[in-house]
């Protein structure tokens, strides 16, 4: 936890605890079927907790907002930032029911009242039921857009609703795939987060349509 207190001194003492609760909660699920790689185990805060959180340096959800989590599979990054803003609502979507029995545990566990799931395709939810997506390298940026472009709502020029994307690697093709319509911006992690853990990682930012 203390590289996440070096990182994000603005988060409160109680939500350090939460985050620091999560790593046993997913060893534990871990020993009955593999939730999260096994290789990333001994690297948990850094590898699932802060990777999630990087996305608070690209983005602060607005009080009040919804957040859909796209593929969320075990509760990343939904539930990280779930525990960090707890006035804006996530709804964690995934396809496979099993791994998000265990995100629904852990949300249960931890009591976060700001978590609901939908265990489904993304595609079949409400249109324009959120003003933010989020996602972890489960699909192509274009893939990301055809599933979430009409649950956006509608928001001004001035705001910075989209899918915001943890992204690895050379995204040279993924981001020409992307309409010249749209606004992108990439941002490097390793700017804020100082392992080389995150050298190649990646928010990759698409605006929503207007």
């Amino acid at each position: 936890m203390e590289a996440i207190r070096a990182v994000f001194p603005e988060l409160p003492e109680d939500r350090l605890a939460l985050l620091a609760a999560l790593q046993p909660l997913y060893l534990e699920w871990n020993a009955k079927f593999n939730v999260i790689s096994r290789k990333d185990t001994d690297d948990f805060c850094l590898h699932h907790v802060m990777h999630s959180l990087s996305l608070l340096r690209v983005v602060r959800f607005v009080p009040g907002s919804r957040v859909l989590d796209v593929g969320t599979g075990g509760g990343f990054p939904g539930i990280p930032l779930a525990v960090c803003c707890p006035q804006v609502r996530f709804v964690l979507c995934d396809s496979i029911g099993k791994k998000l029995k265990v995100a629904e545990d852990v949300v249960r566990q931890l009591g976060l009242p700001n978590v609901d799931f939908f265990h489904g395709r993304a595609e079949t939810l409400p249109r324009h039921a959120f003003q933010y997506a989020v996602s972890r390298a489960v699909a192509t940026l274009q893939q990301l857009l055809r599933w979430t472009d009409d649950k956006m709502a509608v928001t001004s020029p001035a705001d910075a609703g989209g899918l915001y994307c943890l992204k690895g690697g050379d995204l040279t093709a993924e981001l020409a795939g992307v309409p010249a319509t749209r606004k992108v911006c990439v941002s490097v992690l390793s700017d804020f987060l100082p392992d080389p853990y995150f050298l190649e990682k990646k928010v990759v930012y698409v605006a929503s349509r207007r």
